[in-house]
C-alpha cells in the first residue's frame, strides 16, 4: 500500500526557496497570519461598579433594599452609599435639633445655655406661672421653636435663674450666643404688648443678630431672609384679621 504524507509547517512559515520565488514575483505575497480579536465579554449592567450618579438616581426605598443585598459586592458603591446616608442623617439631625421650648432649672443653665455650641443661638424665657404676659409670650416662642428648630429655646422660672428677680420685669427674654448675652428684652412692649405675635417676636429678635435658624443648613437663614419672611406673615395675618372683622360686622 502506497501512503503519501503532506507535511504542513506552522502557519505563516515558509522555506527559503519560497522566499526567493516571492522576491522574483513567481509566488503571491505571503498571507498575513490570522489573529483572532481579543476576547471582550459583554458588559452586564448589574455588575457595573456603582457611581455617584447611579446612586443619585435611586430612590430611598431602593437604597434601603440594596444595603443588605448579598449580591452587592462593590466597595465604591458602599462607600458612596455610606457618605450619602451620613449626609442625610446629619441634615435630619440639624432640622430636628431642637424644635420645642425646653424647661430647665438653675442647675441646668450653664450646660444648656452658657456651654451651648458656638453656632447655636439660645433664646431664654424668664417666666412665672400665673402671669398672663408670660403665658402669651410662651405661646409665641413655642410657635417660633417649631418654625426654627436650629435655634434653641428654653424657659426657666425667673428666680431660679436670677434670685429675687422682680415679677414686674416678667416676662423677660435673654438671647445667648457663644456663652455671652447678646440681647435682653424686659416686658412685652418690645413685641407689641398685648398684641404680641410670633412674627413680632421674630422681628425683634432678629433686629440686630441672626438669632433664628430654620435648621436646613449650617448657617441657617440670613437675618434679612428671616425679617422678610416674618414681615410677610405679619402682614398676611393682619389682612386676614381685618377681613374677618369686616365679615363679622356685615353679619
Amino acid at each position: 500500500m502506497d501512503y503519501h504524507f503532506v507535511y504542513k509547517d506552522v502557519e505563516g512559515t515558509s522555506t527559503e526557496w519560497d522566499d526567493i520565488q516571492r522576491r522574483l514575483g513567481n509566488l503571491p505575497p505571503k498571507p498575513e497570519i490570522f489573529k483572532p480579536p481579543p476576547f471582550a465579554p459583554s458588559e452586564d449592567p448589574e455588575l457595573r461598579l456603582k457611581s455617584k450618579d447611579w446612586i443619585d438616581e435611586r430612590t430611598a426605598e431602593e437604597l434601603e433594599g440594596l444595603e443588605d443585598d448579598p449580591d452587592i459586592d462593590d466597595n465604591r458603591f458602599l462607600e458612596e452609599y455610606r457618605k450619602r446616608r451620613l449626609a442625610e442623617m446629619q441634615a435630619a439631625a440639624r432640622v430636628a435639633r431642637f424644635g420645642a421650648v425646653l424647661l430647665i432649672t438653675g442647675s441646668d443653665f450653664v450646660r444648656e445655655v452658657s456651654q451651648a455650641p458656638s453656632d447655636v443661638w439660645v433664646v431664654v424665657l424668664l417666666f412665672k406661672d400665673g402671669i398672663p404676659g408670660c403665658e402669651l409670650l410662651l405661646q409665641c416662642l413655642e410657635e417660633l421653636a417649631a418654625r426654627y428648630p436650629g435655634t434653641k429655646f428654653v424657659k426657666i422660672v425667673s428666680t431660679d435663674c436670677i434670685p429675687k428677680y422682680p415679677d414686674h420685669n416678667l416676662p423677660t427674654i435673654l438671647v445667648y450666643n457663644n456663652g455671652a448675652v447678646k440681647g435682653t428684652y424686659v416686658g412685652l412692649h418690645h413685641f407689641g404688648s398685648r398684641r404680641c405675635t410670633p412674627e413680632a417676636v421674630a422681628l425683634a429678635l432678629c433686629k440686630c443678630d441672626p438669632v433664628l435658624n430654620d435648621g436646613n443648613n449650617t448657617c441657617g437663614l440670613s437675618k434679612n431672609a428671616v425679617v422678610e419672611g416674618e414681615s410677610k406673615r405679619l402682614i398676611e395675618k393682619f389682612v386676614k384679621q381685618h377681613e374677618d372683622e369686616e365679615d363679622y360686622s356685615s353679619d
